[in-house]
């Protein structure tokens, strides 16, 4: 009888909105109005952050994968506040030789919450770049 209360609890879960989104070089399980720390971003507090690298969204309906990345999938997120991790303590020592280093490293981070996540398109300006580029490659390689 537990295994059934548990089905049920994980196919009340399974209905929420998620993204799993890459950032700071490692991947999140992304959900909305939920905080996460991820390494220090260049940003104010209560500024908002796009990121576009998602590789996996699941809606109620159906679940979206990447190749490597969802095309036009957004997540927003709003900076919270800026702080700093635990301190590690790395210790290094070469036996027999009274060698022995220690340090301390504190991880700076910044901490963000989930405002939404969404799947629309893009704004046209990026194309309209790429023409332009394209055009200005095309006249150099005829001069030379």
């Amino acid at each position: 009888m537990t295994n059934s209360k548990n089905s049920s609890n994980n196919s009340s879960k399974s209905d929420e909105l998620y993204a799993i989104a890459e950032t700071s070089g490692q991947q999140f399980w992304f959900e909305v109005n939920r905080y996460y720390d991820i390494d220090r971003l260049n940003a104010k507090e209560k500024d908002k952050i796009t990121l576009e690298k998602v590789l996996l969204l699941k809606d109620k309906n159906s679940i979206t994968i990447g190749k490597p990345y969802i095309k036009d999938a957004k997540i927003e997120l709003e900076v919270v506040s800026h702080k700093r991790d635990k301190k590690i303590i790395v210790y290094k020592m070469r036996p027999k030789k009274k060698t022995r280093r220690k340090m301390g490293h504190r991880q700076e981070l910044t901490r963000v919450m989930v405002k939404s996540i969404s799947v629309g398109k893009s704004a046209p300006k990026s194309p309209s770049k790429k023409a332009t580029v394209k055009k200005e490659t095309k006249p150099k390689s005829e001069k030379s």
